[in-house]
């Protein structure tokens, strides 16, 4: 006889309103954690950006308020006030209630948007516990506010009007006011970070010509402005600071179609890197796609075009490749475009393959007048040289790849002896920890559960890849040995198909030698095995700074923070052990608070700006020591005292 609960209409829940967004909040914002509560203000501002880059406005303000809301204001039109034909309410009430319900879907309204497309509003207003709407519109002022709270019949009712839209007053003004507080039920204590919003804020008014954004931290006192009249220009040049340039501006070039937009801005310096960013609807797509290939493969025509026309390559030389040129660019990318069709591991990735053709053909057209043009032949031709040098090493580094290739014959690169191997074959379930030293990397091969878990130890610091060339990198030892051993290439010819290792960890010490191992590592990998990063694989290891004990009682501890803490669950009498290395620690001790996946604490290493994170790697890594300077005095806290032995002392 079978127990098979009936499963009828009635079991069906139909989840009314918003509902179902706070039901599974992932589905639309990602994360409940800092990056998704930080989703729910972009996407009102990205309401005021559609609104400006369409033509109407050119300033949006954001604060962040001192009972932890935000407000988000711009000066375009103003959402739509009157009642909708269907649905009865008025037009700011139909956005911020309904799922897909705005103006986004009509190109008669927006040429381009960026955002959730469509549901933005509505999942702003689902997930906080109150958001008030402000319109100017037509010499009026109107007012709407919204709330989420518990009913009588138990139920949570989310973004529900207080009441209707009212006219509360006459304006001079135009455009939409939002103030919003995220609700703690979903997001906990998480704040709004002022760093996060003005970085995203900076790139916004980049991509944007002549938009001004004007940021006010009310908790803090902060303000800062951010407006640009050269867009993507203003913005290359900001992504050089500190390296040398090899001509004094970027080539930069608009062209458009209908209903598609391009904006391309480019500069070299004497760095060995490409450096790619691109947009499609304000949006960064990190993971490159079809507007990327066709700008790629339309360069790389234009420059042998070019070396050609001007007997900088002769009738027998063959043609540069593609990666020839593009050594030491940075390179903006920025298209606007409808029916958007994004793919990929985190979905940054352009399918479109329209845009592939379009891009192709405006880049051709557009550089070759470009550089057609008396002004810019200089310019060519120190791309052209640029070009040259870069073929040479080419050849060179191909020679080190094949070398690298060979690992199958591990004595090639003397891993025998260095790295401890995972036993299982399974890559998706194995991990390589790149350890620090021989005697941590000891330690870590005893401790380590060797049907998973691989150790790579380093002998010495690895070269830093900054300003490196590939055939430089390469023929470092330390570097080498880390390619061979996760066998998946570098650069250009990497294939994360035959990645041997899913997670590569990097676990150093908790001082500043280990601080800059990872700071270098990081740096290689960012530079030359950056998909490496892109797809989730890279993490950092955290090992215990302290050790709490009594008699047979142990707490480990991970940062200062959770030190009082844990010295209060301990009690009166405890000791406490302060780690400096990794080495300090016996293999029991190691796999229990590092190794272990059900104990250890891992940082995956995201890249969720590119931009900013080419600016951090050069100011920390380049040659620049006065932007080094500037960065440090900016941001570390040099008022730290160590009381470690004035406030934990052996009771």
């Amino acid at each position: 006889m079978s127990n098979q609960k009936d499963y009828n209409a009635k079991d069906i829940v139909v989840l009314e309103g918003l509902d179902a967004v706070r039901l599974r909040p992932g589905m639309y914002i990602g994360t409940t954690g800092t990056k998704g509560m930080h989703h729910l203000l972009w996407e009102i501002v990205d309401n005021a950006i559609d609104e400006i880059s369409n033509g109407y406005g050119d300033t949006i303000k954001i604060t962040l308020n001192t009972d932890g809301s935000a407000t988000v204001e711009d000066n375009g039109r103003g959402i739509p006030v009157d009642k909708h034909p269907t649905l009865h309410k008025s037009g700011v009430e139909v956005v911020y209630t309904t799922l897909h319900a705005g103006g986004k879907f009509n190109t008669d309204n927006y040429k381009f948007s960026g955002g959730l497309h469509g549901v933005g509003a509505s999942v702003t207003n689902a997930l906080s516990k109150w958001c008030n709407v402000t319109v100017y519109k037509d010499g009026k002022e109107y007012f709407i506010g919204f709330h989420s709270f518990m009913g009588e019949d138990g139920k949570m009712h989310s973004g529900i009007p207080i009441e209707p839209l009212k006219e509360v007053g006459k304006t001079k003004l135009s455009g939409t006011k939002v103030n919003f507080l995220p609700d703690s039920e979903m997001f906990g204590n998480i704040k709004f970070n002022f760093e996060t919003i003005c970085t995203r804020a900076r790139e916004l008014a980049f991509l944007n010509k002549g938009l001004r954004i004007e940021l006010y931290d009310l908790i803090n006192q902060r303000e800062e402005v951010y407006h640009y009249e050269g867009g993507i220009s203003d913005f290359a040049e900001y992504l050089v600071e500190g390296k040398t340039k090899l001509y004094s501006k970027p080539i930069y070039f608009h062209a458009e179609e209908e209903k598609f937009d391009l904006e391309v801005a480019f500069i070299y310096t004497d760095s060995y890197t490409e450096n790619s960013f691109s947009f499609v609807n304000n949006i960064p797509t990190v993971e490159g796609g079809t507007h990327e290939t066709g700008f790629k493969s339309a360069y790389t025509k234009v420059m042998n075009d070019f070396a050609r026309s001007n007997n900088l390559l002769k009738e027998k030389e063959q043609n540069f490749l593609g990666e020839d040129f593009r050594e030491g660019i940075t390179v903006v990318l920025s298209i606007k475009m409808n029916n958007v069709q994004f793919e990929g591991q985190t979905k940054t990735k352009l399918g479109n393959p329209e845009a592939k053709t379009l891009v192709e053909s405006l880049t051709i057209k557009e550089l070759t007048r470009l550089f057609n043009e008396k002004k810019n032949i200089s310019v060519g031709e120190i791309i052209i040289g640029k070009a040259k040098g870069a073929a040479k090493v080419r050849e060179a580094a191909k020679k080190a790849k094949e070398m690298t290739r060979a690992k199958n014959a591990a004595e090639n690169f003397n891993l025998v002896g260095k790295l401890a191997a995972a036993s299982s074959k399974k890559s998706e379930q194995c991990e390589l920890f790149i350890v620090e030293g021989d005697s941590a990397g000891g330690t870590a091969k005893q401790g380590r559960d060797r049907r998973f878990q691989a150790i790579l130890p380093l002998r010495g610091k690895p070269l830093n890849a900054e300003k490196k060339r590939i055939d430089q990198v390469l023929a470092n030892e330390e570097i080498r040995t880390i390619i061979s051993a996760l066998n998946a290439g570098m650069g250009d010819d990497m294939d994360l198909s035959s990645l041997r290792y899913n997670k590569v960890i990097i676990l150093s010490d908790a001082d500043q030698d280990g601080f800059h191992i990872r700071a270098i590592l990081l740096t290689f990998f960012y530079r030359y095995m950056r998909s490496l990063i892109n797809e989730g694989h890279v993490y950092i290891g955290l090992p215990p700074l302290y050790k709490v004990y009594k008699k047979d009682y142990v707490e480990y501890v991970y940062s200062d923070a959770e030190l009082p803490a844990a010295i209060d669950r301990v009690g009166r009498g405890y000791g406490l052990q302060r780690y400096k290395g990794l080495g300090e620690m016996n293999a029991e001790q190691l796999w229990e608070t590092t190794l272990d996946p059900n104990k250890r604490n891992l940082i995956q290493v995201t890249i969720d700006d590119a931009a900013e994170a080419e600016k951090i790697v050069t100011t920390l890594m380049g040659d620049d020591i006065d932007a080094r300077k500037n960065y440090i005095n900016l941001h570390a806290n040099f008022d730290r005292e160590d009381d470690f032995l004035k406030n934990y002392k052996k009771i």
